[in-house]
């Protein structure tokens, strides 16, 4: 049975490296193949990506609109005309297992397109006003979660 100590490459699938500095004779000795004097022969000289030779950089000469608020409330909308696919109460867990929504951690908000013709109980974040007026129009209900919600205003 082979040991540790007997495993040994294949020939041909590695090299040693190549050491350089070590002298006139090697190929490789006094500036180690890096040329004369300049950046790219000092040690840690290199250009950045980015660099431009001293030209105002892509990244600075472009204007910069707008900003992102990295504290806004993502909501997952679902309209009312898609509430039917659900079965009893609409809460998010129904609307997760009926494929209305892809996550339970993101809020979700409840938005008035289409029609209802029978009586929903509907829990969620949030509700249009014309949202909440149909469904209490067709004889539902609409109570609201508060808690886990952070409001963005």
């Amino acid at each position: 049975m082979a040991e540790l100590h007997d495993l040994t490459p294949n020939s041909g699938s590695s090299r040693n490296r190549k050491r350089v500095g070590r002298g006139p004779g090697s190929g490789w000795g006094k500036t180690s193949g890096r040329g004369q004097k300049g950046q790219k022969s000092r040690s840690g000289g290199r250009i950045r990506r980015d660099f431009e030779g001293g030209q105002m950089p892509l990244a600075r000469r472009i204007p910069k609109r707008g900003f992102k608020n990295f504290n806004r409330v993502e909501y997952q909308v679902v309209n009312i005309r898609d509430l039917e696919r659900c079965d009893g109460d609409i809460n998010p867990d129904s609307l997760r297992q009926a494929g209305l929504i892809r996550s339970l951690r993101k809020p979700v908000k409840i938005l008035g397109q289409g029609e209802v013709d029978q009586a929903f109980s509907v829990t969620a974040h949030k509700c249009s006003h014309s949202a909440k007026t149909k469904i209490e129009a067709a004889g539902g209900s609409v109570s609201l979660i508060t808690a886990g919600v952070e409001e963005a205003s």
